[in-house]
């Protein structure tokens, strides 16, 4: 099977020939850690995977990298990245997304652009917290700006119809885009404060990322459509599921029926946090993927197949505390995992970015672990 196939198979819970091999990356901090610890510096972040499973011991040929399709969904202009204060051991800066927010001082505003490392803030003032606002926000998402879309996309769009890589287009959900425009405060005060303009934002989220899709399945069909929420804590949802139901519900709902009416096969979703209040709204929205399932906010994944079934299938799970105590408590991870392993429908990695306090051996040997458990070894 190629890449493409094998990711499919495992997700729609068919049957692979292996599971994806995926252990999870670290960010900047921790592959200085590694660096320090046996990971040569020639070893570029999107090669460490394959380099550990060497380590391991892996001996199979890793799927060569196939080509993509971007779609932007961000503003269009972003805001001024700048910093407006230096304090003595902070800085107050604005970042491309108009947030005024208080940052340490070893990091430049360019952090608060990419996932470059995990970045403590203080949140000052957001862009949007009134009507007015939201109305200035509006004109900087144009769905048919050109720019959004590969200046290849003409190529690319023969080249993509054979692909053997699992291809996905990642987007923000409601609640994710929401908090990105007012903060999570201002927007948990805006739910009961001002339920009018939230609808208001959240239907224009629905009706953009339409024609976001709409656009670029004119060029590509991928696998999966991946939206990013985060919208729980360790414990419960931000958003109570009844509010969920009532908000979010029908955005998700009209974002599923575009996608199953063009045939992606996968549509799924992100939230930190515990998620197993979320699950069953997200399999009556047409969602039928979900990650990271973070082990630390009580995410019961072996609970979860036993409460849900086929219904949903999962990407994650393994939990990063375990990888950074090592040794057996490695095994004992993995092997906490094996049954939901074996029943399908879950490609196992670790439960979000790979901390720093995860050392190079012990990642070295969950990959060696997680190889022999997908079939890789």
């Amino acid at each position: 099977m190629n890449a493409r196939q094998r990711t499919l198979e495992t997700l729609l819970f068919g049957k692979p020939d292996r599971i994806p091999f995926i252990p999870g990356s670290g960010r900047e901090s921790t592959r200085a850690r590694w660096h320090k610890e046996g990971l040569p510096e020639y070893v570029r972040p999107e090669q460490i995977t394959e380099y550990a499973y060497r380590e391991a011991g892996g001996k199979l040929d890793f799927p060569p990298a196939g080509a993509d399709f971007s779609v932007d969904e961000r503003m269009i202009p972003h805001f001024e990245e700048k910093i407006i204060e230096k304090k003595a051991d902070s800085q107050i800066v604005q970042d491309w997304k108009g947030n005024i927010c208080e940052i340490g001082s070893e990091f430049s505003v360019e952090y608060l652009r990419n996932a470059i490392d995990f970045v403590s803030r203080r949140w000052i003032k957001c862009p949007v917290e009134n009507r007015q606002d939201w109305e200035n926000m509006k004109p900087r998402y144009n769905a048919d700006d050109a720019s959004r879309y590969p200046a290849d996309k003409e190529v690319l769009k023969g080249k993509l119809a054979s692909r053997e890589n699992f291809l996905g287009f990642h987007f923000s959900g409601p609640y994710w885009q929401l908090r990105e425009w007012c903060g999570f405060e201002g927007l948990s005060m805006m739910f009961y404060d001002n339920p009018g303009l939230v609808r208001d934002m959240l239907n224009f989220w629905r009706d953009y990322i339409i024609e976001l899709l709409e656009n670029a399945f004119e060029y590509c069909i991928p696998d999966m459509v991946h939206i990013s929420e985060d919208m729980a804590y360790k414990g419960y949802s931000m958003l109570s599921p009844p509010m969920t139901r009532d908000f979010l519900l029908p955005v998700w709902e009209a974002w599923g029926q575009v996608i199953k009416k063009a045939g992606v096969p996968v549509y799924a979703c992100d939230s930190d946090g515990f998620i197993g209040e979320l699950i069953p709204i997200w399999i009556e929205a047409g969602i039928n993927v979900c990650d990271p399932v973070e082990v630390a906010a009580g995410n019961d994944i072996n609970g979860f197949r036993r409460s849900f079934g086929k219904k949903m299938a999962y990407r994650g799970g393994v939990d990063k505390r375990g990888m950074a105590k090592g040794g057996k408590f490695i095994e004992a991870e993995m092997k906490r995992l094996a049954p939901v392993i074996k029943s399908g429908g879950f490609i196992p990695s670790c439960d979000h970015g790979v901390p720093s306090d995860v050392s190079w051996p012990d990642f070295v040997y969950y990959s060696k672990l997680l190889g022999e458990a997908t079939g890789w070894m």
